[in-house]
C-alpha cells in the first residue's frame, strides 16, 4: 500500500510542502442508495483537502464498519471495500495532519462506544482548547482510556469522539443529539464535524463558522460537504451551508436544527485564496469568480509593462486571467505541467532531485523566449518554489519576469486547521518586498492589499478570518497549543508549546 506524504498534487518543488488544509468530512443518510460509493466520490472530491489517509464508516442501523487506511482515496478503497460498507448512513473523511501525527491510529473516521451504540466522527478544523478538553477526558476515564485514546490516537478528534461517547449515558440512556448538545458549547476554535450513530446523521459547525461546510439534498437523502463541489460530484442540490454554531440532525423523521451557540461568522479567508477547489462556492461567493476579481485588483495595484501573463499551474490560474484582463496583456500558458506526476510515493534519485520543478513543470520556450512575463501565484510561504522557478524561466529565454501575488504577504501561523511553515519560515517575517524580489531572483515583485483581497471576496472584513496575513485570532488560543505547521502535540504526553501573539 501506498503511503500519503501530505503534500498537493500541485506541489511543484520536491519536498517543498505548501500550506495545506487538515481535512475534508462528507457525510449521507439516504436509504436505499448505495451510500459507500456516494461517499467514495465525496472524498474523491475533496481530495485536495488532504492526502495523508482516508476513510469511510456506514451504518446498516444495526452496527457501524469502518475502513480507513493510509495514502489516497484511489488507493484505499477497491469495489470490494466499498461494498462491505452497506446501509442507509455513512460520512467520509480524507486527512492532513496538523493536529497528531500522520499515522493509521490518526486516519478518521474515528469511532467509539456510547450507552446506546456507537458514535463515528469526521473532522476538519482545528480546536484551540484540546488540552483542557484533555483534562475533562481524564476526569471522566483517569488513565484507562477508551476508544481511539485508547488506541494510541493523538488527534484532536479523537478527543472530541471520547467526549460525544462518554457523556453520553450519564442521565440514563442519554441520546447523542442530547450528548452533542452538551459536548459542542465545550469546544473552541475552527471544527466543522460530520458524525453518526447507527441511525443518525449529524453535522455541526463552529460558532465561527471558521471552515466550510454545506448541505445538500439527494433524491432520497441528504448529504453534508466541507465544499459545494463535492454535492455537485454526487448529483445533490446545494440548499444552505450549515451555520455557524449550528447542528443538523439528520434521520427517519427528516431533517431538524439546533442551535448550540450564538454565530459570530469568521470564514477563513485562505479558503478563497487557494485551499478550496475553484468549482466552490462559500457564503455564497464562487472561489473562482474572488481569485479572478483578485487578479484584476492585483493589475490596478501593481501595473508593469509585459508582453504575456503566465499562471503558475493551477493555483495561480484564476487570478493570471483575471491579470490579463484587467491590464490588457495576453494571457498565455507558458509552463506545461505533467498532470501524471501528482503525488509520487517513489523517492527520485538525487540526480532526478536536482531537476527540482521541472518534474512537474516544463516550460514552453516558444512562448516565452525573449519575453517580458508577468507570473501569477496565490501565495509565497518560504519562496523556495517561487525561487526555482524564475530561475527555470530565465534559462528558458525569458527577458523579465515580474512576479505577482494574489494574497499579501503571510506572516503568521494558523491556529484554525491550515499547516503553514512556522513564522520562522516564512520569508515574508524576515524580509521587506523588495528584499524577497532580489531573494527571488525576479524583476519586481507585487502582493495584493488586504483590503484588495478582502473586496474580491465580497464579504465584510468582520465576517473573515484574515490571521495569517494579520496576527489578528479571533478565536483566543490556549497557551500549549500547537499552531498549524508546527511539530504535532501529542495529546497523551507533554507537548510542545506554540508562540501565541499578545
Amino acid at each position: 500500500m501506498a503511503r500519503g506524504d501530505g503534500r498537493l498534487t500541485h506541489d511543484l518543488l520536491p519536498g517543498e510542502k505548501g500550506p495545506q488544509d487538515e481535512c475534508g468530512v462528507f457525510g449521507v443518510w439516504a436509504p436505499g442508495e448505495d451510500v459507500a460509493r456516494l461517499t467514495y466520490f465525496g472524498i474523491y472530491a475533496l481530495q485536495h483537502r488532504g492526502q495523508e489517509s482516508a476513510g469511510i464508516a456506514a451504518s446498516n442501523g444495526e452496527q457501524i464498519l469502518v475502513y480507513k487506511d493510509m495514502g489516497l482515496v484511489s488507493q484505499v478503497f477497491d469495489d470490494r471495500a466499498l461494498s462491505s460498507l452497506t446501509g442507509h448512513i455513512a460520512i467520509g473523511h480524507v486527512r492532513y495532519s496538523t493536529t497528531g501525527a500522520s499515522s493509521w491510529e490518526n486516519a478518521q473516521p474515528t469511532l467509539g462506544p456510547t450507552a446506546s451504540g456507537t458514535v463515528a466522527v469526521g473532522h476538519n478544523g482545528n480546536l484551540t482548547n484540546t488540552a483542557s478538553l484533555m483534562t475533562l477526558v481524564r476526569e471522566k476515564y483517569g488513565t484507562d482510556l477508551r476508544g481511539e485514546l485508547g488506541r494510541g490516537s493523538s488527534t484532536d478528534t479523537a478527543v472530541i469522539t471520547a467526549l460525544l461517547a462518554g457523556m453520553t449515558g450519564e442521565e440514563g440512556e442519554q441520546s447523542l443529539e442530547r450528548t452533542a448538545m452538551q459536548v459542542l458549547p465545550m469546544l473552541e476554535g475552527a471544527f466543522s464535524l460530520a458524525f453518526m450513530d447507527e441511525h443518525t446523521l449529524y453535522a455541526a459547525r463552529d460558532a465561527h463558522g471558521i471552515r466550510p461546510l454545506v448541505l445538500g439534498r439527494l433524491d432520497r437523502g441528504w448529504a453534508v460537504a466541507s465544499e459545494t463541489a463535492a454535492l455537485d460530484i454526487v448529483g445533490a442540490t446545494f440548499i444552505r451551508e450549515v451555520e455557524p454554531g449550528e447542528l443538523l440532525i439528520i434521520d427517519t423523521e427528516g431533517l431538524r436544527s439546533r442551535r448550540f451557540a450564538a454565530p459570530d461568522p469568521k470564514g477563513c479567508i485562505f479558503e478563497y485564496v487557494y485551499l478550496a477547489r475553484p468549482d466552490t462556492n462559500i457564503a455564497g461567493r464562487s472561489v473562482n469568480a474572488a481569485r479572478t476579481e483578485m487578479g484584476r485588483t492585483l493589475a490596478r495595484e501593481h501595473p508593469v509593462e509585459a508582453d504575456l501573463v503566465i499562471p503558475t499551474p493551477e493555483s495561480g490560474t484564476p487570478a493570471a486571467i483575471g491579470y490579463a484582463q484587467e491590464s490588457g496583456i495576453p494571457f498565455a500558458q507558458g509552463l506545461v505541467k505533467n498532470s501524471y506526476v501528482g503525488r509520487t510515493f517513489i523517492q527520485p534519485t538525487d540526480t532526478i532531485r536536482q531537476l527540482g520543478i521541472r518534474l512537474k513543470l516544463n516550460p514552453l520556450r516558444e512562448v516565452i523566449a525573449g519575453k517580458r512575463l508577468i507570473v501569477v501565484d496565490d501565495s509565497i510561504v518560504r519562496g523556495n518554489t517561487q525561487r526555482a522557478l524564475v530561475r527555470m524561466l530565465r534559462e528558458a529565454g525569458a527577458a523579465e519576469v515580474h512576479v505577482r501575488i494574489s494574497s499579501p504577504p503571510v506572516k503568521w501561523p494558523c491556529f484554525y486547521g491550515i499547516d503553514f511553515a512556522t513564522r520562522a519560515e516564512l520569508i515574508a517575517n524576515g524580509l521587506l518586498t523588495h528584499e524577497i524580489r532580489d531573494a527571488l531572483g525576479a524583476d519586481s515583485l507585487g502582493y495584493i492589499s488586504l483590503e484588495g483581497m478582502i473586496t474580491a471576496t465580497t464579504i465584510r472584513t468582520e465576517r473573515l478570518c484574515t490571521a495569517c496575513f494579520t496576527g489578528v485570532y479571533p478565536v483566543p488560543i490556549e497557551p500549549g497549543t500547537t499552531a498549524s505547521g508546527c511539530e504535532p502535540t501529542d495529546l497523551l504526553a507533554p507537548g510542545p508549546t506554540a508562540t501565541v501573539p499578545a
